[in-house]
């Protein structure tokens, strides 16, 4: 924990009310500032002033997007590439709508991304078509995503030294929307709501209401309404590397199948894992990884995955660069506006 510490510190400006406040944002990435401060014991001008800095950093960002994009035949893509195509056709595919992120992987040699097909005419068309007439792929393998191993009480990566204690959480969870109506379905008029949020989903009623003629109650009771009934979600995409994470990898792993459940579960506990998903193909589990270094990485495939019996196999990836995150173009390790 003192080296974890000692790393993170080397990067000004990011302390522990920093980590927690991106914690926080795990947890509920539109949880007001003034609910935010009385759980860290901060002053809500302290806690809206940290999240600017680190927003404007690029260390975090908070969008919102209609579920259905989210819910829309996810498909994880492994490209193999000619050398030095990587980085064009990774920038060219990065502009697709139904490419969710992007990324660069072993040097550059392989392409990985999400696909979030709306239908599955579109899926086909880019898999069947657009993909194979490019010369410059070698090869390619397609993974249905058939199942996401959630964490209660974890919200995506929260590998931090220095976590929310279980109290925090608790009064987090309690005030999440508990008023808002949660039947809502998305409507014509939601479009100019939705389009604001998806550049910046902590967008403020009051400046929602600007933006669309309507009073700043009007826009509050219909995002509320919008995010409890699961319609719209809230993706928050922090960029490990400026807190000392410099590390990030995918895992693909075989598993029995009658453990397949047990296993799932157990990574998406581990502190190292922001996503672990169930998949088709001749693998059956894909993991992403967060860690401080290479050593970190190493000790974490030898020592943890070692360890559990019903892995029978193993593909390490690392990841060279993020070309883009959550619908957002990426610059090196920072978040930048697509």
């Amino acid at each position: 924990m003192a080296e974890t510490d000692e790393i993170l510190h080397r990067e000004p400006g990011v302390d522990r009310l920093d980590r927690q406040l991106l914690h926080v944002l795990e947890i509920d990435g539109r949880a007001p500032f003034g609910r935010i401060a009385a759980v860290l014991g901060s002053s809500e001008q302290t806690i809206a002033r940290r999240y600017r800095r680190l927003r404007d950093q690029g260390v975090v960002r908070v969008l919102c997007f209609p579920t259905f994009v989210a819910a829309a035949q996810p498909t994880l893509l492994r490209l193999h590439v000619q050398p030095g195509a990587g980085r064009p056709l990774a920038a060219a595919l990065a502009k697709r709508d139904d490419v969710a992120w992007i990324s660069l992987m072993d040097g550059g040699a392989e392409i990985a991304c999400g696909l979030r097909a709306r239908t599955s005419g579109s899926r086909e068309a880019l898999l069947l078509e657009h993909l194979p007439r490019t010369g410059r792929v070698l090869g390619m393998t397609a993974l249905t995503v058939l199942h996401v191993f959630p964490t209660p009480g974890r919200a995506g990566w929260d590998g931090f030294p220095d976590p929310l204690t279980p109290q925090q959480v608790a009064e987090l969870a309690t005030n999440v929307r508990t008023g808002a109506a949660a039947h809502a379905r998305l409507q014509a008029e939601d479009d100019d709501l939705l389009r604001l949020l998806a550049r910046d989903g902590r967008t403020s009623y009051a400046a929602l209401a600007e933006q669309t003629g309507r009073s700043p109650a009007q826009v509050a009771r219909r995002v509320e309404a919008l995010l409890a009934s699961g319609v719209v979600y809230v993706d928050v995409e922090i960029a490990a590397q400026p807190l000392g994470y410099t590390t990030t990898a995918r895992v693909y792993l075989r598993v029995a199948p009658a453990r397949l459940r047990q296993v799932g579960q157990q990574l998406a506990e581990h502190a190292e894992t922001a996503f672990v998903g169930a998949v088709t193909g001749s693998v059956n589990i894909v993991a992403s990884l967060v860690c401080r270094d290479l050593d970190h990485l190493y000790t974490y495939v030898t020592d943890t995955l070692g360890r559990m019996s019903a892995i029978q196999s193993v593909e390490t990836t690392v990841v060279t660069a993020d070309i883009k995150q959550a619908a957002t173009l990426m610059q090196g390790s920072r978040l930048a506006a697509g």
